[in-house]
């Protein structure tokens, strides 16, 4: 008989602790007009949208120079023509920050064989060749001058705090744009 007041007594406790419950975090979140937003990183995003959102707030920033040399340069030795978008060097920027952010330590060694590629050699073989490292450490040395990147003192190329707020601040946006349009 005690035993059987007991699991009642635990019941009633079960039943106001459901009752007395804090309102779910999302339901907050909802609330505030923050949905999609709160908590959203580089990695919740598509690669491409976001890369072309950042190399947009490059661009609209204005404090990316762009050299001279920009407009009649290759990416790399197997490419044959310089990149068709005007806006290359700013999408390339972008996507190295975003690299950077996801694996931390890449130098220009890893980047120039990330963006590099086949090389056609007419009728004997292609092999692979590496891309142009003069863009990738130009491109690193704007984007420490940004404040975006860092160096350990290894030589590492780490994410400063602000730029990872900068980074997440486009993500977010790019998020919410995403999920407007869906």
């Amino acid at each position: 008989s005690t035993q059987s007041r007991s699991s009642a007594a635990s019941d009633v406790y079960k039943r106001q602790d459901k009752d007395m419950a804090a309102p779910n975090a999302l339901a907050v979140i909802e609330g505030l007009g923050l949905q999609g937003t709160f908590g959203c990183g580089v990695r919740d995003v598509p690669a491409a949208a976001f890369v072309h959102a950042y190399a947009d707030y490059l661009k609209t920033n204005g404090k990316l120079e762009i050299p001279k040399w920009v407009d009649f340069v290759k990416t790399g030795r197997f490419k044959e023509l310089s990149p068709l978008n005007p806006d290359w060097l700013y999408v390339r920027t972008a996507a190295i920050a975003r690299h950077i952010y996801l694996k931390k330590g890449t130098g220009v060694g890893g980047f120039s064989k990330i963006y590099g590629g086949r090389h056609r050699n007419g009728v004997r073989r292609r092999h692979f060749k590496t891309a142009s490292r003069g863009i990738i450490k130009y491109s690193l040395k704007q984007l420490q001058k940004l404040g975006v990147v860092d160096k350990d003192p290894k030589g590492r190329r780490f994410i400063t705090s602000g730029g990872q707020q900068d980074l997440d601040r486009i993500a977010a946006q790019v998020k919410q744009k995403l999920t407007l349009k869906a």
